[in-house]
Parts: structure tokens; sequence; C-alpha cells
């Protein structure tokens, strides 16, 4: 299944009839002119018609995105703008939208008689008519800008769109309940509903009934032979592939028949304490086949950790995983592999860690093996399955979204990297680094009740994650980050 939105967004000019249509209608042009350009044209369609102060032209100009298959929508302030009909097309247009204007050109030739646009005035009219109805647009930091600089605005939007778009069109399923001693992970379901956001939520008895009837399944053999390619020399677990395969196929079709009205799907599935004992492995290498086809899997039943890993997937269009924030880094590993060859503190660095649901293309080398920690009080050949190896060193974002227990959206986001540095570790794993992480683990993570599980993007996606959120409705007062050095947290002594 495709699992990925893809955004087509409808540029529509506005004028106001006091100013020059044909200033809106030339300025258009340049902005399409521009984007084409530089970027995907297939990612925009221009609207031919020039709305002035007319809910008529509105209602014509939102048909004739609609007709083009537009699911986002872009609203060109190319002069003052007419506050009524263009916040009327925003709401009545039923997806992501933004407000952008243009950026006066030139005083030659009487440009600023005849030819200014006063679209810079018009943005702040256009804001408060938005927020008198409320709906919800995305403006950029600095919204006004020439052709070239509002194309870059759009792009910039593409994936604030696409997770839009997406989450008004998720469903997730999971299967629980969680398990024992990790309340961390069971939050109020409101907020998804308050989202957008579709739950189905299922007993693990019925995962188990719909496993074993795809005992035998014909498709199996051919999944079996893609894992044995794609693990590789890693493949230490053979005996396991079967079941695994077997697995993979029950999750599919679940998805297939029970996603419903919904175009997309996240998953947040149980992994234990009974899973091992009664499937006879662990699901752990499952989930990541699952994420690098764009399907995030959570472990232990996150229903909020699947949402966060969804959201990674589409702003990053990228593998995403889920991991613990796990250990710390010990003074020999930082003294021999990180002090004095990269600017972090032995508090800035820490490992971030799962049994091994992170995919084969996010490790450095990869081993199917056992569950240790699970292995510890159960039968070893039952715990078989998880995917292990070091983390991909490079850019990563760690972030989440979390209801609280009184059912309040909040989140955080940090910027940082995978350093280069073997682990001597098991599972997946990485040595993490960000940024005055000991602060931010103290007066954000702990301070703030975020759980142990973060979601990872592989690169830095901070600003777009920041407006997704902002955008579906968390209160930027809720939006947290690392600080930088000299920026306190408000309870953060001052005197240390």
């Amino acid at each position: 299944m495709n699992n990925m939105p893809e955004v087509k967004i409808g540029i529509v000019a506005v004028s106001r009839d006091c100013f020059p249509e044909e200033l809106s209608v030339n300025r258009r042009k340049a902005l399409v002119e521009a984007y084409k350009k530089k970027y995907n044209e297939d990612d925009i369609y221009e609207c031919p018609i020039c709305i002035v102060e007319s809910e008529i032209h509105m209602v014509e100009a939102l048909e004739d995105i609609k007709k083009a298959g537009c699911n986002a929508l872009c609203v060109y302030l190319g002069n003052f703008g007419p506050e009524i009909a263009e916040t009327l097309l925003a709401k009545h247009f039923d997806g992501p939208k933004m407000f952008i204007a243009a950026a006066e050109e030139t005083s030659k030739d009487g440009g600023l008689i005849q030819g200014r646009g006063d679209a810079y005035c018009g943005m702040l009219n256009a804001s408060y008519n938005l927020n008198l109805r409320n709906v919800k647009a995305y403006i950029p930091e600095y919204p006004v800008g020439t052709a070239e600089e509002c194309a870059d605005m759009i792009h910039e939007f593409l994936p604030i769109a696409r997770a839009v778009y997406g989450l008004n069109n998720l469903k997730i399923i999971s299967f629980g309940p969680r398990p024992l001693n990790f309340l961390a992970c069971n939050a109020p379901i409101k907020q998804l509903y308050n989202l957008n956001v579709e739950i189905e939520e299922n007993s693990e008895l019925d995962l188990f009934e719909a496993f074993n009837k795809h005992e035998g399944d014909k498709r199996i053999p051919e999944i079996v032979k893609e894992m044995e390619i794609e693990l590789g020399e890693g493949n230490e677990k053979p005996e396991i592939l079967e079941k695994l395969a077997q697995y993979e196929l029950t999750l599919l079709d679940w998805i297939e028949e029970h996603k419903g009205y919904r175009k997309y799907v996240t998953v947040a599935a149980k992994c234990w304490p009974a899973f091992q004992t009664q499937f006879g492995f662990v699901p752990c290498y499952v989930n990541s086949r699952l994420a690098a086809k764009g399907i995030p899997v959570s472990c232990e039943v996150d229903i909020y950790g699947a949402l966060s890993e969804f959201i990674g997937t589409v702003v990053s269009q990228d593998v995403v995983t889920l991991l613990d924030i796990n250990n710390t880094v010990p003074y020999d590993i930082y003294n021999e592999d990180i002090k004095d060859k990269f600017d972090y503190t032995a508090t800035d660095v820490f490992m971030g860690f799962h049994c091994g649901n992170t995919a084969v293309c996010k490790l450095t080398s990869h081993e199917m093996k056992y569950q240790m920690i699970m292995a510890r009080t159960l039968p070893e050949e039952v715990t078989q399955g998880t995917l292990e190896g070091d983390i991909i060193p490079g850019d990563i974002t760690f972030f989440r979204i979390q209801s609280t227990a009184d059912s309040k959206l909040r989140a955080y986001i940090a910027n940082g990297e995978v350093l280069p540095v073997p682990t001597r570790s098991f599972g997946g794993i990485g040595i993490f680094a960000i940024s005055e992480m000991a602060r931010f683990y103290r007066h954000v993570l702990i301070e703030k009740n975020f759980p142990h599980h973060g979601a990872v993007t592989f690169g830095h996606f901070g600003k777009p994650l920041f407006e997704v959120f902002k955008y579906i409705g968390v209160p930027v007062e809720e939006i947290y980050f690392n600080r930088p050095k000299g920026m306190l947290y408000p309870t953060e002594n001052p005197f240390k």
C-alpha cells in the first residue's frame, strides 16, 4: 500500500478591487515560473482565476482547484487583497493552507505609484480575519517576499502540508493493552479525535487469532525470500523467518481490511510479555520492515509513539525509528572516542536503544538475533526476531507528540546527531549527541512527564516539525526544545 501522502498545492492569487488586478496576475505568474524553475512543477497548480472582492469569484476558484486535484492551498496576496473573500476561501477549503504576500519589486518607472501593491499591509488584515473565522493557516516566519522567496516558502510548506493532510486521513491500529509497568506509554485518546485521527483498538487475542489463520499462507515463501536477501550474512536465525513472514502478512492484511475510509495507517503493537510465549518469537524485525515500507509500527502499544513516527515519516519522506532514551555513555567511551573529537560534553551524549525495530537501511551493520533482556527470564528460542546493529551516524531529530494524563497536547523537538562511535552494546542502538541534553533531560523530558520513547528522523527536521505541531493545535508554550546555554528554563536554578 502507498502510505505516504502526496500534496498538490493550488496557488490562488487574490486582489482588492481598488488595486490594479494585473499586479496579482503578473506576480502570480512570476511566482509559478520561479517555483517551476527551482522545484518540481507537479507540486503546484496555478489557478487562473484572480479573486477580487467577490464571494462568487471565491467559489469559482475553490471549485477550480478542487477539480485540479489540489489537496493544499496557497493564498497569494499579489496586492492588498480582499480580506473577506480570501479568508472565506481558506475557510471553505478542506485541507492545509498557507498565506504569503508579494514584496514590492522596484521604485523605478513609477513602480511605487501604480505598481505598489501594499500586500505587506494586507497580510495583517488577512491574519486578523483568519483569527475571526477560527481558520488555521500556515504563515511563514516572514511571509512577504519576491517571486523566488515566495517559491521557497511554498516549498517549505510541502512537508507541513503532507503531515497535516496525512493526519486528517490517518487511522492508528493498536493491539493491546500496554505491557505491565509501562504506564508512561498510556495516554488518553481524546486528543487523537481532536487531531481528526481515527483509532481502532484491538485485543492481542484478535491479533493472535488472525496470525493463526495465516498459517500455511501461500505468500509466506516469497516473504521469507525477501527477508533472506535483506538480511544476507546477518541472517543468524533462519529458523524463525517463516513465522516472521506469517506475522508480517497478518499485519499487512489487517491494515488493508481495517483501514476503512482512511487513506493512511500506522500501528501500535504488543511485543511483550506474553507475546513471545504465545507467538513463539518477537516482532521487532517485522516492525522494522514495515517502517521501511512507510508504515511505522511502534513497540509496547505506544499509540502516541506511532503518531509521532507517522508525522516524522511524512515530514522527512524517509524511514524513522522509535527508541528509548536509554542509558548514559560510560566515561571510558567518552574519553576515548568523543572528548576532544566532538564538541559535546559527557552529559550531552546518551544512547538511544530499542530491541531491534530499526530498519536495515538505518544500521551500519545488522544481525538477526534473540532479545537478550527477555531471554533473562524466558527460553531464548521464543525471543528470536530482533534486528541488532549500531545506528548509522549523521544528523537526526529526536521528537515526540504526547497527550498528558489530563488530555492536553504537548511536544518536544531536538536536533542532534548520531556519532560515528561504536556502542559496544546490543540491540538497535546508537550514541546520540544533543547540545545541552542534560538540561533538556531534566527540565523538559522529566519535568513535563514525557515517556521514555522518542521518535527519530534521520536528518534535521526541527523547523517543519515545529510548524506542524503549531498548525495542528499544540500550544506554542507546550512545544519544547533544547535551550542553548544562557537561555534558562523557567524552573532552572540560575545560581548553579
